[in-house]
């Protein structure tokens, strides 16, 4: 049986269920961040949530398109997309701020590509995840419907925790960085433990 099939559903609900905690901190802590550049009124969160919601179908339809291409390979390309993901982030509190001072003074129409381009790829590494995850299940469950409801739930249910302890635990106890690599911590052990359960089942193979 091939290494796809052999991975542990639960395990991958818990990955991913960290993965959407994670996510939601980065947005809150991310959005912090493009405030203090670019301001808070309406127009600039719009532009912000939009630059999300961009890279995040993007990604999404990269990681459906790459699962199609190598449907044996989409654990590893979660873990590579969360590996990647938590290393952009250990540095994009250093680099929003950088490139928060150089666009300080731009023209407002410029803040909507400035921002869609700060944040297309970490936003695309996580919606690339979903269908990437999605894929794998439905190789196992041969239900597209059951597999999507599976990682989409244990998804947001994540995202739902994230946002909460984000909103009233992190960031009264700890500094915005230190908030941001702990989410960056929590990618790069989900990319550690998706890698060690890859191995694992290739040694009972």
């Amino acid at each position: 049986m091939q290494q796809a099939e052999n991975a542990p559903i639960a395990a991958l609900s818990a990955f991913f269920f960290a993965s959407g905690a994670s996510a939601l901190v980065y947005q809150v802590a991310w959005q912090r961040i493009l405030f203090v550049s670019f301001g808070v009124d309406l127009e600039s969160v719009t532009i912000i949530v939009a630059s999300f919601m961009l890279g995040l179908g993007c990604g999404a339809l990269l990681g459906g398109r790459l699962a199609d291409l190598f449907p044996r390979q989409t654990l590893m390309m979660f873990a590579l997309a969360e590996a990647g993901l938590g290393a952009f982030a250990l540095f994009s509190a250093a680099f929003l701020r950088t490139a928060g001072e150089w666009f300080l003074h731009v023209e407002p129409l410029m803040l909507i590509p400035i921002n869609m381009l700060l944040m297309l790829l970490p936003t695309m590494l996580m919606g690339a995840t979903l269908p990437i995850l999605v894929a794998h299940l439905t190789r196992c469950w041969k239900n597209v419907g059951r597999s999507t409801g599976a990682m989409y739930a244990s998804n947001t249910l994540g995202a739902s925790v994230g946002a909460f302890l984000t909103g009233f635990v992190l960031l009264n106890r700890f500094t915005l960085d230190q908030t941001i690599q702990f989410a960056a911590a929590t990618n790069i052990l989900v990319a550690i433990g998706v890698i060690g359960l890859l191995k694992n089942t290739r040694a009972v193979e």
